[in-house]
């Protein structure tokens, strides 16, 4: 260590001047400068990244996901996504507890390896569900225990329909391609990226069959969004109708919602009676009110057009004329 160009009495001397007052502080320049604490070895996590974004990839995502499961395992599980969190790696990690399917992934163009972590529970509650059972989970695993080859099994058919939904809920705003780089059960061998480092976390509640709860994970590094968070700041566009699986969706919802059976029928008018009248009415008597321009067509309890009454050879028909607008549903 250098040595102090002061002695300890100048130094004393130089604290009870400062103490007592004789001595001025306020000297220099830029005295007025505001000081900010910045850390160079953090990550900035304030540079764009649109986290709303990411929901709406995560709703795609879980829309595709659903109906990919429910074609391989034969149940439609409750999905629903938690908050997207950006956090550091490493106050991710004690959280997680081994046996987890744990599988490092490349998402080029995306930077960096993420990865995909699915528990226990929702593996062995699909197991159940394929081979015709109630979907029932099991309760803990020991830390090292391996998964059987058929575990294993039903793990790659969920992830091969994980990264299917996965792509298809990116595409709308980039293609991206997915590829397997290893596979763990101890979430501490896959190290994506350092302890310090940000990422941006998915987290999926699934409840399969006899009520078994789980969560599957989805986790982006931080690094990986940055290079694109101007897309992830504009608004995330979910198709324009042009893309191939919305059309057929589209086409598949006409056509299931053109064979749906509503209750329609024609009320010609309408009037009030007191309760005393309509008791002494006798058959025969007559009741006379003021007709209506229209009759009113009501779908479901619900009054949708103006149409006149006649008929159409031997039936009675009608024929619209104009539609209810909704403030004049209300007599």
């Amino acid at each position: 260590m250098a040595e102090s160009l002061l002695t300890p009495e100048e130094l004393e001397a130089l604290a009870e001047g400062v103490d007592s007052g004789d001595l001025e502080t306020d000297t220099g320049f830029n005295l007025q400068a505001r000081v900010v604490k910045h850390d160079l070895a953090s990550e900035d996590s304030t540079l764009g990244v649109n986290l709303s974004s990411i929901d709406m990839i995560n709703e795609r995502f879980i829309r595709m996901f659903r109906l990919g499961l429910l074609e391989v395992l034969r149940t439609s599980p409750r999905i629903n996504p938690a908050r997207v969190r950006i956090m550091k790696f490493g106050d991710y990690l004690p959280d997680l507890k081994a046996p987890l399917s744990v599988t490092t992934i490349r998402t080029p163009p995306l930077r960096g390896s993420s990865m995909v972590l699915i528990e226990p529970n929702i593996i062995f509650s699909a197991l159940d569900n394929f081979f015709g059972g109630f979907g029932r989970g099991i309760g803990a695993l020991p830390p090292g225990r391996l998964f059987t080859p058929t575990e294993t099994r039903i793990i790659k058919m969920m992830l091969d329909q994980l990264f299917l939904s996965l792509q298809e809920a990116w595409a709308p705003l980039m293609p991206i391609e997915i590829e397997t780089v290893s596979s763990e059960i101890n979430p501490q061998f896959a190290q994506i990226v350092d302890e310090n480092d940000l990422i941006i976390l998915s987290r999926f509640e699934a409840e399969l069959g006899d009520s078994v709860k789980g969560f599957i994970d989805i986790v982006y590094p931080y690094a990986a969004l940055k290079p694109f968070r101007e897309l992830l700041r504009s608004r995330l566009q979910t198709g324009d109708g042009n893309e191939e699986s919305d059309r057929l969706w589209l086409e598949n919802m006409e056509l299931a919602s053109g064979d749906a059976e509503v209750q329609a029928r024609v009320e010609l008018a309408k009037l009030k009676v007191p309760v005393r009248e309509f008791e002494a009415l006798e058959e025969g008597q007559v009741l006379f009110f003021k007709k209506p321009d229209y009759a009113r067509l009501i779908v479901n309890e619900v009054p949708i057009f103006e149409s006149s009454v006649g008929t159409h050879g031997t039936q009675v028909a009608i024929k619209i004329e104009n539609p209810i607008k909704p403030e004049e549903k209300s007599d």
